[in-house]
């Protein structure tokens, strides 16, 4: 993954330094090269050629600059007025004195500076401010040539074509250098959001797999603490499942570690009998053994296992309960599983690291529903998953 992010990275500099060449390389060779030539041979005196070629040297620089700037910053980053006061002001007298020389070329270094600073602009303004200056160089274009030999049409249509055809070759640069780095940017933050997922994956799977162990064994310490004195050999075969129980919760989490862990359905649900009996807690199991119950695949068996596990915890952490209710069974094309008990006394949503609503989440992920109400004593858990989209429900 690395190797492959710095390819990309470097894809994208090598993509930004051909830009970088191209718009630069072609503004200077309009201006020095193309319309240099021009100023040359026209019949100029020598301060207005000595002008003229300052002027053109001027543009030239503070165009560059510009565009070094632009592609340096964000679309929407403000240009440096010194640079544009610099560069407008040396492309308006070089346009000037040509303009006045009759040159018809005139307007190239005007077309070139307005088409740079566009290139800062957001997309509408952008449009405007190039609207405006064609606007601008057909006005002066038509007022300087009416009298010349091709007449006003040619004098109108030659300023502002020079700029579109400016416009669309400068900016047509820009936009493909804008889009890679769009593209980039999302890239990047498809990473980001992978990594956010995968971390969400992996809390949700530990506050599973951590919360449910550290409780059990909480309550089975608690019960051999008070088994010590009168029943020394009972508190010995509690500690002994704490033990276990702790063993478990290392083997599970390296496995989560590992990132194939997989939590059984049928196994959560004979697990949550024993910790609820231990409990003194009549837990009452009524599980569909048909051919039905098996047509959930693995993913799902994992993710309603998931929901069995954080119901159980929720009823050893936040109720009184004397009396559970297990409900398993498949009808309709759907998978439904339900625990309820009568000892309700904290909204399990209310506690920090609450799991009921990732899991719900998830199954949301996977087009099924989990839903949880409380009603006086009574607090009751449902989630449903369809069968068809149980090999989707991957919990992470």
């Amino acid at each position: 993954m690395a190797d492959r992010s710095s390819d990309q990275e470097a894809g994208l500099a090598g993509f930004r330094r051909y830009t970088w060449w191209s718009l630069t390389g072609t503004t200077t060779f309009v201006l020095v090269v193309l319309l240099g030539r021009r100023v040359l041979a026209t019949d100029l005196p020598a301060w207005a050629l000595v002008a003229c070629l300052v002027a053109l040297a001027a543009t030239t620089v503070a165009g560059v600059v510009l565009l070094d700037r632009r592609l340096a910053g964000a679309p929407s980053a403000s240009p440096p007025l010194g640079w544009v006061l610099a560069g407008g002001g040396a492309a308006a007298v070089l346009g000037a004195i040509l303009l006045v020389a009759g040159e018809g070329a005139w307007a190239v270094a005007p077309a070139a500076l307005v088409t740079v600073v566009a290139t800062f602009l957001p997309l509408r303004l952008r449009w405007v401010l190039l609207a405006v200056a064609a606007a601008a160089l057909a006005a002066l274009g038509g007022i300087a040539g009416s009298a010349g030999p091709d007449g006003w049409p040619a004098a109108v249509l030659l300023p502002p074509t020079l700029l579109a055809i400016t416009a669309v070759t400068l900016l047509g640069m820009l936009w493909g250098w804008e889009v890679a780095a769009r593209l980039e940017q999302a890239r990047r933050q498809s990473a980001e959001l992978a990594v956010a997922d995968e971390r969400l994956r992996f809390a949700a799977d530990l506050h599973d797999i951590q919360g449910h162990h550290l409780q059990v064994i909480a309550l089975k310490s608690e019960l051999a603490a008070r088994l010590a004195a009168a029943d020394p050999a009972r508190a010995a075969e509690q500690m002994r499942e704490v033990r276990r129980l702790a063993v478990e919760a290392l083997d599970d989490t390296r496995a989560v570690v590992q990132g194939y862990r997989r939590t059984a359905l049928g196994d959560e649900i004979a697990n949550a009998t024993r910790v609820l009996a231990a409990a003194d807690i009549d837990a009452r199991m009524r599980v569909d053994d048909g051919a039905d119950a098996d047509r959930l695949p693995e993913a799902g068996r994992h993710l309603l296992g998931l929901v069995m596990r954080e119901a159980t915890t929720n009823v050893l952490r936040h109720s009184r309960a004397r009396r559970a209710e297990v409900d398993y069974r498949v009808d309709a094309g759907l998978a439904r599983l339900r625990m309820g008990n009568d000892g309700a006394v904290d909204d399990p949503e209310a506690s920090p690291g609450g799991g009921l609503q990732m899991l719900a989440e998830r199954l949301a992920a996977a087009g099924g529903r989990l839903t949880w109400e409380r009603d006086g004593d009574r607090f009751e858990v449902a989630a449903s998953l369809p069968l068809d989209a149980g090999a989707g429900a991957e919990a992470g």
